[in-house]
């Protein structure tokens, strides 16, 4: 099995220049889960070792020891969009473990004006309804050990509904796969989303196209294209515990965030662009957490079209108690970058505790 995956890792570049891609497809699997990761700007795919590994790196389930749960909520654009995780794992055995999530990212109540204008050109607000777009994705994961238990392998299989109103709809499939290895305290941790690439087909209903292809005089909509293919994503991790005196532990990791096309990353080529994020942890004896993150280097182009580098820092707290973590994270604090910040707010079971 890792034989092929390293396999594959080596002839990835030969299958991105031989099939056509979106470069932004699918694009809300990319926000990320649980506030305690976000909190540390995502950078944790050497480190994650609970149910939310199931997005962030799933070679991380194998550190869980009994059921854990994980939901999580998240407002954007002033509360007009709503993000929502949950997420349920559980050990096999002594090297296995299994796991499921679903997320869903909706904007809900939006206004249907398609038929505002009757065909005679009178407005009547009658005629207004609502809609929906909403983006859900299923997972389920996979780990196990590889040969030495330090060495641990974890896949996730991945079927993404998309759903805009009664216009058009999708079904895609895919698999993301990941590594992690650990010697000393040190963590290290590889991450392929979409390892496969992720193919989405849409249906549009024509019905509804219809009514709004004339919209415009003169301009007159083509049907758009039925078929999506998203482009692989590596995400490259390493860190490393500290402990400081008797109770204060820190936990720190640089990620490397990798897309297969040009952008506004701190680095860009036509081949690769390189964004990287660091993340801090630090927490008085397991129970209360104290997190910072700065991620998302952008370079931004000014009116005089000169460049100026943005960043997005986080901010986080967590507190433990007899099994049950809350969460909070607050993204791009002061507004530094280029996104709005978030309020996350987020909670994690684990069932072990009650067994002791």
């Amino acid at each position: 099995m890792k034989y092929k995956f390293l396999i594959l890792l080596i002839i990835l570049p030969l299958l991105l220049k031989a099939q056509t891609f979106r470069n932004y497809s699918n694009e809300f699997l990319n926000i990320g889960v649980d506030a305690a990761a976000l909190g540390m700007s995502k950078a944790v795919v050497a480190r994650t070792n609970n149910v939310n590994a199931i997005y962030w790196n799933p070679a991380g389930l194998v550190g869980i020891e009994d059921y854990q749960g994980s939901l999580m909520h998240a407002s954007y654009f002033a509360g007009i969009a709503n993000y929502n995780y949950a997420a349920f794992a559980m050990p096999i055995d002594r090297e296995s473990a299994l796991g499921f999530a679903i997320i869903r990212f909706g904007v809900d109540d939006i206004l249907n004006t398609t038929e505002l204008i009757d065909s005679q050109g009178n407005i009547d607000f009658n005629r207004i309804s609502l809609f929906s777009a909403a983006d859900y994705a299923f997972n389920v994961a996979y780990a196990r050990n590889l040969i030495f238990k330090d060495l641990k392998f974890g896949v996730n299989a991945k079927i993404v509904r998309r759903i805009i109103g009664d216009f058009a709809s999708s079904w895609g499939f895919g698999f993301d796969a990941g590594i992690q290895f650990e010697r000393n305290n040190w963590y290290f941790g590889l991450m392929v989303r979409d390892i496969t690439t992720t193919f989405n087909t849409w249906a549009i209903n024509e019905d509804e196209f219809e009514k709004i292809r004339n919209a415009i005089p003169g301009q007159n909509q083509d049907l758009p294209e039925t078929t999506e293919i998203t482009k692989p994503k590596m995400q490259l991790g390493i860190a490393k515990d500290w402990r400081i005196g008797r109770f204060f532990n820190l936990q720190t990791e640089i990620d490397l965030n990798v897309r297969f096309e040009q952008t506004n990353d701190i680095y860009s080529s036509e081949f690769a662009s390189i964004d990287p994020a660091i993340g801090f942890q630090l927490d008085y004896d397991r129970i209360v957490y104290l997190r910072l993150g700065v991620g998302n280097f952008q370079y931004i182009t000014e009116f005089d079209n000169s460049k100026s580098l943005s960043t997005q820092p986080n901010f986080g707290l967590g507190f433990n108690y007899k099994g049950i973590q809350i969460d909070y994270a607050l993204t791009n604090i002061g507004s530094v970058g280029n996104a709005l910040f978030s309020n996350i707010f987020s909670v994690t079971f684990d069932y072990g505790f009650f067994r002791r």
